[in-house]
């Protein structure tokens, strides 16, 4: 596309006929009348604006003889309706341009769409300048700025949201989730876990620092542990097997007691191995017994 400038509007009207002269089409007498000359042929206004007139572009009514009008390349319009396509501005006294599909844009939404027009500063991108493309955009390279900090992108790595253009540490700080571990933001990948993101390297074993993103896990008081390190610092010890308490697979059901914790099916008369889990019990020396066991001890 190419910029114009007008002239100014134009207006067929002319002066009050003072000699004796028909109009060239109704015959009528336009001797002391307004009156309109196109061709080098007379005319009452009536006469012109239906069978004269050119058609506006824009509006698609016919341009009366008392209107003003604006042409550019075969086309015609009403003073008032020379807009902008885009922004609606006023451009008979403006610079335009006359885009490819027929749409008049001012300068500055003609080169919001231009390919070689920076989307920056709405200057031509010269041939041979260093410029940035993007989505069939073009930038100068000092005009591809980051929307937030305001620096250039240059040959640094950036996202974008919407139309905007962020650095990625912008666009980290202004939209990526903060990890529940360290607070600081996840740019890419992580793990989720009871509605907390986290990266994945802050995602360790409390105890032993190992990663738990692709291994078994358990939590306690807001920690995460691997299974070794659950059983070994963590989980309770079943009074009765004495090993640990740790709900994975069978043992998920526990009976505590006094202080003491078991197993569910460790929970067992000592000398008949009757469960006693929902059931009454003696305690004697550390031991359980069922009633009938416990009086013959």
């Amino acid at each position: 596309t190419m910029a114009y400038r007008h002239s100014g509007p134009r207006s067929y009207l002319t002066s009050t006929m003072t000699d004796r002269f028909d109009c060239f089409y109704c015959r009528d007498n336009l001797q002391g009348k307004k009156y309109v000359k196109k061709d080098e042929k007379p005319m009452c206004p009536k006469c012109f604006d239906k069978i004269c007139a050119n058609t506006c572009a824009e509006c698609k009514r016919p341009i009366g003889a008392d209107s003003k009008e604006l042409h550019h390349k075969n086309r015609y319009w009403h003073e008032s309706c020379f807009r902008c396509a885009k922004c609606y501005k006023a451009l008979a006294s403006e610079p335009f341009n006359a885009r490819d599909d027929g749409k008049i844009m001012c300068g500055k939404c003609g080169a919001m769409q231009d390919g070689n027009r920076c989307q920056g500063c709405y200057k031509v991108v010269m041939p041979g300048t260093q410029s940035v493309e993007y989505k069939n955009k073009v930038w100068h390279e000092d005009c591809f700025k980051c929307f937030e900090c305001k620096q250039p992108i240059r040959t640094k790595s950036f996202l974008t949201k919407g139309d905007d253009i962020y650095c990625t540490s912008c666009h980290d700080t202004k939209f990526s989730k903060k990890c529940f571990h360290c607070k600081k933001p996840i740019s890419s990948g992580g793990i989720s876990y009871q509605d907390h993101p986290w990266h994945s390297e802050c995602f360790v074993c409390h105890t032993c620092r190992k990663p738990l993103a692709e291994s078994r896990f358990t939590s306690h008081e807001n920690n995460v542990y691997c299974v070794d390190c659950f059983k070994t610092d963590v989980a309770k010890k079943c009074h009765g097997c004495k090993n640990p308490i740790t709900g994975f697979g069978q043992g998920t059901n526990v009976v505590n007691y006094e202080g003491y914790s078991w197993h569910e099916y460790c929970f067992n008369c000592k000398k008949c191995s009757l469960s006693l889990a929902n059931k009454r019990f003696v305690i004697k020396a550390d031991h359980i017994y069922c009633p009938d066991c416990a009086k013959k001890v």
